[in-house]
This record gives structure tokens, C-alpha cells and sequence, in this order.
């Protein structure tokens, strides 16, 4: 799991929560629950339409931490260039431990998931659940990287096709400029 070495979140920080990904601290309330008043983090997950309220004891326990340093991220970017790892067991196994890795909030983990579902042109089509797969990780880093870098999630994308590879096939009624020189 990725380090976490600061659990003292303040309105407005952009944290991560392993199952969801990236969030915003929307602040810290006080509840009475079952007669115990407990401190919560408030984390709203915009693209979601999610609020999660976690106990600030409970912060380190369920992973939520600050968004990874640029030589993490810088790391899951140099995962993403490596070369597919893929094993050699059946698809709901490997399917199941694709999961987990996402889950782990990871970005290096996420990347090799990354990584290991790339297709090449020339390669068979993915099946349906590899796509999902495929699309859920990509998603989950993208989000991270574009509030790493502060730039939009679509860029953020671009940049991760980019990296692994993926060629963008311009539509054929599109004039390139070359062609139209």
C-alpha cells in the first residue's frame, strides 16, 4: 500500500480513498453515534456524486491518504512502459486480482493493471470484462495523476494512452495536415 505520512486532512485536500480513488475533503464534522461523539472526515467524490464520512481514528486503517508524490507517480508512469506480465491462470483469477490491485489505491499497482490489459492492434480483442477492467484502472489513475499534475482528467488520459502505447486513429473523413498542404 502506498505510504501515508499525513493524516491531519484540512477543507479542501485532495486525498485518495483506496475503493474510490481520488476525493476532496469537504470537512471535518462531529457526530453522536450510538452515544460515543466521534470526529469524521467528510470526502466528497465529485465525479461519483459520493460523500463518504470516515473517524479521523480511522483514517490510517482505511487507507485514505494524500495524493501520491511525483516520484510515485513518476513510478507508476515508468510500470506503465514495462512489459505485460500477464499469467498464465484462468481470467476470474487473474480478473479478482486485477480487482484488488485497484482497490489498493495503489498507482503503481493500478498502473500494472494498466499495463497487463493493453492490447496491441494486432492482438485479439479484448472481452468484455477486460474492458471494464481495463476502463476502471485507467480511470482510477487518470484521476490521480490529473490532480497530481493539475491538469483534467481527459488530459490525464491522454497522457496514460499515450504511455502505453494506444494509437489514436483519426476518423476517415478527417484531413490531416499533411494532406491538406
Amino acid at each position: 500500500m502506498a505510504g501515508n505520512d499525513n493524516y491531519d486532512f484540512k477543507k479542501g485536500d485532495n486525498v485518495v480513498y483506496p475503493a474510490h480513488g481520488v476525493g476532496q475533503i469537504e470537512g471535518v464534522e462531529t457526530q453522536t453515534i450510538a452515544g460515543v461523539e466521534l470526529s469524521l472526515y467528510v470526502v466528497g467524490f465529485e465525479k461519483d456524486r459520493m460523500r463518504l464520512k470516515i473517524p479521523v481514528a480511522k483514517a490510517q486503517d482505511s487507507g485514505l491518504r494524500k495524493l501520491s508524490s511525483n516520484e510515485r507517480l513518476g513510478d507508476a508512469l515508468e510500470t506503465l512502459k514495462g512489459r505485460s506480465r500477464v499469467r498464465r491462470t484462468m481470467w476470474s483469477r487473474r480478473a479478482q486480482e486485477y480487482e484488488l490491485k485497484i482497490n489498493s489505491g495503489d498507482p503503481v499497482s493500478i498502473a500494472e493493471v494498466l499495463r497487463d490489459l493493453k492490447r496491441n492492434t494486432e492482438e485479439t480483442e479484448q472481452s468484455y470484462s477486460e474492458r471494464q477492467i481495463y476502463q476502471s484502472a485507467l480511470e482510477r489513475l487518470a484521476r490521480e495523476v490529473a490532480a497530481v499534475d493539475n491538469i483534467s482528467e481527459v488530459k490525464a488520459t491522454e497522457k496514460l494512452e499515450d504511455i502505453l502505447g494506444k494509437i489514436k486513429e483519426a476518423p476517415a473523413n478527417t484531413v490531416t495536415k499533411a494532406q491538406a498542404a
